[in-house]
């Protein structure tokens, strides 16, 4: 049972209509709405519902974060069809020089982004006008669930495209793109607000409100923040708001408090690398997803996982995995980066020649490496059936209904132990156990080898790339670069990604040109594109 999670018909009472103005392309919101409908508690939890829907939908289309994310790192290549046009070439190879088409791949996630921010501004400056008398504590629970989402929201923006206009009210003005420290003081504050008036409740299984945001959700995305913005930035706290040792502090009330722990086996936590053994959604290693059903259709309702088909095998599939677009083929340095005896190779990445999967279509796949991702793959019954189709989708590309998990707590322990915790060793060893089982030998806890961990641990959970960027422009790029042979459509070909291109961009990637165009010049074009 999800809760929250089937947003789209609730959130119709809070946007109605697809008018759009300006060049943020937000939704306008009719007089009726504006005028009458925030008047009650209920009214407030129906639009919150919108404010969740809203990061549901944020990548529908374009180009999806999580997959994104894993393409600009040195964990995938762009892949995707033989025939395909080399959209995922450009932004795996931070190269502008492919084809026009592609200067607005973001394009649908910017105004997707923007529609998500206003529903949460909308209901942020409604609140006061609410009769919170018979239920006073709701309001800032309210407030600071509104809050958090509005935070993840600009956390990803500001770390995609590092230059964006910053809106705290309901607007649709064409406004000049803010200064980056602008955007980290109100997704500081805004996180601060939610983890200070979120409820500090324990985790519990088979809880009524799983899927929204809590306490421990703010904190540890407030430590997430601290990290990028401090690493990427090279300053001492953030901006001026949250120290290292606050942010450190957040994490241990987590790791104290929360109820949250390590599912016992890591390849449980992932629906195709388990099949029976699934420890299911909202399980206690889950401290914030975003969720999906399967009941997305082509007539408005936006609530499955439209991005996940992205990475199924290029149009063939083999039970468990299913088809898809051959995106984000794995770079076989990643395979060879874990140790054999290290399980979360196996329930991560599928291995076509170790899993004896007999793929015929190298002939329609671009970059194929033999690797493909297994954490976020899409999935089939033993006739080849799609999972969601059997469930009722419309189909397979858009009915896909794994959660992202967004915030899990092995991050939890291993930030902390980079923050410097006092059990550093102890929450080190404690992701890395669980990942040898029998096989175990202790490692000293260290800045390299935190990296290195982090990476084999949340590989294809969209946090690798944040994590080079972190360790500084030049670094990230000298990590990413490559020089390799990959097959497209059969024939042996040079894939090279150079680490100037990364350099030149500082890692961010294109604003959409048509909001460029739409904001009559006021936006401004990132460096290197």
């Amino acid at each position: 049972m999800k809760t929250l999670i089937k947003y789209t018909a609730l959130a119709a009472i809070l946007v109605t209509g697809g008018c759009t103005k300006g060049f943020l392309n937000v939704e306008d919101v009719t007089n009726v709405t504006e005028q009458s409908f925030y008047r009650t508690p209920e009214d407030a939890y129906r639009a919150l519902v919108g404010v969740y829907d809203g990061l549901q939908t944020i990548w529908a289309e374009g180009v999806a974060l999580p997959v994104a994310a894993e393409i600009f790192s040195d964990n995938c290549f762009g892949g995707t069809g033989a025939s395909d046009g080399f959209g995922y070439q450009m932004i795996d190879e931070f190269d502008r020089g492919r084809s026009p088409s592609d200067q607005n791949l973001f394009g649908g996630n910017w105004e997707a982004y923007y529609r998500a921010i206003y529903r949460a501004n909308m209901l942020l400056s409604k609140l006061d006008e609410i009769d919170w008398s018979n239920e006073p504590a709701l309001r800032a629970v309210y407030e600071g669930e509104t809050r958090f989402l509005r935070a993840y929201l600009y956390f990803d923006m500001v770390r995609l495209w590092g230059n964006i206009p910053l809106l705290t009210e309901p607007s649709a003005d064409n406004i000049p793109q803010a200064h980056p420290d602008e955007v980290y003081a109100v997704i500081a504050a805004d996180l601060e607000y939610a983890a200070a008036n979120l409820p500090a409740v324990a985790y519990v299984a088979n809880n009524p409100d799983a899927g929204r945001a809590t306490k421990w959700a703010a904190q540890s995305m407030l430590a997430r923040v601290y990290l990028y913005y401090t690493g990427y930035y090279g300053k001492a706290d953030l901006v001026g708001v949250v120290t290292k040792a606050e942010a450190l502090a957040g994490l241990e009330e987590v790791i104290a408090s929360s109820g949250h722990g390590l599912v016992a086996d890591f390849a449980s936590l992932w629906p195709a690398a388990s099949v029976a053994n699934y420890a299911g959604e909202d399980n206690e290693e889950t401290i914030f997803a975003v969720k999906y059903t399967y009941t997305s259709d082509y007539d408005g309702n936006t609530d499955g996982n439209h991005w996940m088909v992205m990475y199924g095998m290029r149009e063939q599939w083999s039970y468990p995995y299913g088809n898809g677009w051959g995106g984000a083929t794995v770079n076989p340095k990643l395979w060879g980066a874990y140790n054999d005896n290290d399980t979360r190779r196996g329930a991560s990445i599928i291995s076509i020649a170790d899993e004896g999967i007999n793929f015929t279509n190298q002939s329609r796949q671009r970059e194929y490496t033999g690797y493909y991702v297994k954490k976020y793959s899409p999935m089939v019954d033993e006739a080849g059936n799609s999972l969601p189709v059997n469930q009722g989708a419309t189909n397979f590309m858009i009915g896909q209904y794994q959660d992202y998990v967004a915030i899990r707590y092995a991050d939890v322990l291993l930030m902390a132990a980079e923050l410097g915790s006092a059990n550093a060793q102890q929450y080190f060893d404690a992701v890395r156990q669980r990942a040898y089982g029998t096989n175990f030998s202790a490692l000293t806890v260290s800045t390299e080898n935190l990296q290195r961990e982090r990476r084999l641990e949340f590989a294809f959970e969209g946090i690798r790339y944040w994590d080079l960027l972190r360790q500084g422009v030049d670094a990230a790029a000298a990590a990413i670069a490559e020089t390799t042979v990959v097959q497209n459509a059969g024939a042996a070909t040079d894939k090279v990604i150079a680490a100037s291109n990364i350099i030149g961009t500082e890692g961010l990637q294109q604003i959409p040109y048509t909001q460029i165009t739409l904001s009559n010049g006021t936006l401004v074009q990132n460096k290197g594109w």
